[in-house]
Parts: C-alpha cells; structure tokens; sequence
C-alpha cells in the first residue's frame, strides 16, 4: 500500500483561491514547483493569461482530482463567467 505525498501546501491552496498570480509567484520564488517540473515558456504565460488553470493542472499533478480540486475547478467557473466582476447597470442614473 502506497501512501500520496502532496508538495503542495495547504497555504498556496488557499490563497490561490482568491489570488492565483501571486500565490504562483511566491511558491516559483520559493523553488516549490520544482517537484512539477514546469520549464519551458508555456508556464509564465499561463501564469500571465490564465493562471487558475495554470493552478488547476499544478493541483491535478499533485493530487488528481481532489477536493481541493474541485473546489478551484468552481472557482475558475465562476470567474470566468463573470462572478468575479462589478454589475454596472445596477446603480445606473435615469435621466428624465
């Protein structure tokens, strides 16, 4: 029997809930994604474009799919539907 060993830290899974770039930058800066190997030039701009699925896939290595991956899977969805932003039409002034 075979027990997982998880190098993400609970800290990083939190925080890149709600703010995935600098979580990213800070577990790069502290040489944590070295276990993921990811070289090459697609990482940073995944990290510039679309840094939840670049958080997502790191997840996906690290544990499969987990709870923690689910829950950042609802959280892509729900930022990329428009969840994350400002309802403009809502305070809008009639003129008359």
């Amino acid at each position: 029997m075979t027990f997982p060993i998880h190098h993400l830290s609970f800290l990083f899974l939190v925080v890149a809930l709600f703010l995935p770039r600098i979580a990213l930058l800070v577990t790069y800066l502290e040489n944590g994604l070295l276990e993921f190997h990811l070289t090459g030039l697609l990482p940073p701009i995944m990290w510039l474009i679309l840094p939840r699925v670049l958080v997502l896939y790191i997840i996906y290595l690290d544990q499969g799919t987990s709870g923690w991956f689910f829950l950042h899977l609802l959280a892509l969805v729900l930022a990329f539907s428009g969840g994350g932003t400002y309802y403009k039409g809502r305070g809008r002034r009639r003129d008359r």
